[in-house]
């Protein structure tokens, strides 16, 4: 039990907490519904979108007696239960008669916490809630909130949002730089292909140990001891080599192969399992094979990390890796992280298959070597069109650029940066 003088304390101590931090807008619209949900990886800055919003109403006239701001990972509220909950609409009557609006971070940490989620909603409280696994969207959870909440999916940044963090202005100008600042661009670009979009390791001079913690965290705290994993030596080779094939589609009979070949014993069904968790804390994201069955879409699909950096800390010499995780990753930004974006597998490879955009992207780092990339890149694009007909065709590099004439079909050739940031 949490008695109402700590919650009391936490509340107010929390406001100054808020505006202490300079945030920066991030590409979320949280406006258009009185009820949502941020849902993300660890350090994805979720807390920072609340302290924005809030800074935002207070600029706008509103105040802390009609706000309320709750981080549930706040050592003094552990043990809270679904009970004590009710006490934070409790004590905020004793501080205020305004009826509050609810920012609620990290609350997967309280048991049944939908079911208040719930009450609060149908009350018509304004609410916005946060949570860093993806089981707070199962299908229980969503048949218990039955449509009340909008969800966002929230990734580290993207970026022009990184861009904005080091005090570039990412518009449009940026596109056709001058030589001087097309040379602080890709500065900036490089160190955001490598190490990723973190917000908090965003501005730092080093980054790899902030990385490094971060990883462990994830790794140990979210995946490991909350779902209670002892072999931790043959969850962390699944990592890495997944790390090493992010241009592959990997089954799970693969998987379990390539574990199994440092000689640690592991079946099948716990590499299902190591991969579900790795989901649900959103370290991994998933892209399905359009061209196979809906069985095989959910069993052999491609994967990807959530940020650059955590690929750079498992693994080596991985620079076409790092671009095509970069690239899907600006696709998941735009397009969503499930049901829209595939890759295509049967009898050819395309990277990235967006139906609703109609559009077709193969990642090649660069198109100028001698060992064929050229035709292999293009005319897979081509035969794609025999099955799938696409309008818009992509060919994403490193640096090469230009355009490409196959019969009456053409494909823009466009380096990663450009992509990316046309891309919003």
């Amino acid at each position: 039990m949490i008695s109402n003088e700590t919650l009391r304390e936490v509340m107010l101590e929390n406001r100054n907490e808020v505006m202490m931090h300079a945030v920066i807008p991030r590409n979320i619209e949280l406006e258009n519904f009185d009820r949502q949900v941020l849902v993300g990886v660890r350090r994805a800055g979720k807390s920072y979108i609340l302290y924005g919003r809030i800074q935002q109403l207070i600029s706008k006239g509103h105040n802390w007696d009609e706000i309320v701001y709750i981080n549930f990972e706040d050592e003094r509220l552990s043990g809270m239960t679904l009970d004590d909950l009710n006490k934070i609409l409790e004590v905020h009557g004793q501080l205020s008669d305004k009826r509050p609006m609810l920012f609620l971070d990290e609350i997967q940490n309280i048991t049944g916490w939908e079911k208040f989620a719930r009450r609060i909603a149908d009350n018509k409280y304004k609410v916005i809630i946060t949570g860093s696994n993806a089981k707070m969207l199962s299908k229980d959870v969503a048949a218990t909130l039955g449509g009340r909440y909008i969800t966002h999916d929230v990734l580290p940044l993207s970026f022009d949002e990184y861009l904005q963090i080091n005090g570039i202005n990412p518009n449009d100008e940026l596109l056709t730089a001058t030589t001087a600042d097309r040379s602080i661009l890709m500065r900036h670009f490089e160190e955001y292909f490598q190490f990723g979009g973190f917000p908090e390791c965003s501005t730092f001079p080093v980054k790899r140990d902030y990385l490094t913690s971060l990883y462990q965290k994830i790794f140990l705290g979210d995946i490991a001891a909350r779902n209670k994993i002892d072999n931790l030596f043959a969850l962390k080779v699944l990592f890495k080599k997944i790390a090493e094939s992010i241009k592959q589609p990997i089954s799970f009979t693969r998987a379990t192969n390539i574990v199994a070949s440092t000689g640690t014993k592991i079946g099948k069904s716990t590499v299902i399992n190591y991969l579900g968790y790795a989901s649900d804390a959103y370290l991994l994201l998933t892209v399905p094979n359009i061209a196979d069955t809906l069985a095989n879409k959910m069993s052999t699909p491609k994967y990807y990390f959530i940020d650059n950096g955590i690929i750079s800390l498992l693994a080596l010499d991985i620079r076409t890796s790092l671009l095509e995780n970069l690239v899907a990753l600006s696709l998941f930004r735009k397009y969503g992280i499930k049901d829209a974006v595939y890759h295509y597998n049967h009898g050819m490879e395309v990277d990235f298959v967006i139906p609703e955009a109609e559009t077709a992207i193969q990642v090649c780092y660069t198109m100028n070597d001698s060992e064929g990339t050229f035709e292999r890149e293009t005319s897979a694009i081509v035969k794609l069109q025999e099955r799938i007909k696409t309008k818009k065709n992509i060919i994403i590099t490193f640096e090469d650029e230009g355009m490409i004439k196959k019969g009456e079909l053409e494909i823009e050739v466009i380096p990663a940066w450009k992509f990316i940031l046309k891309n919003k």
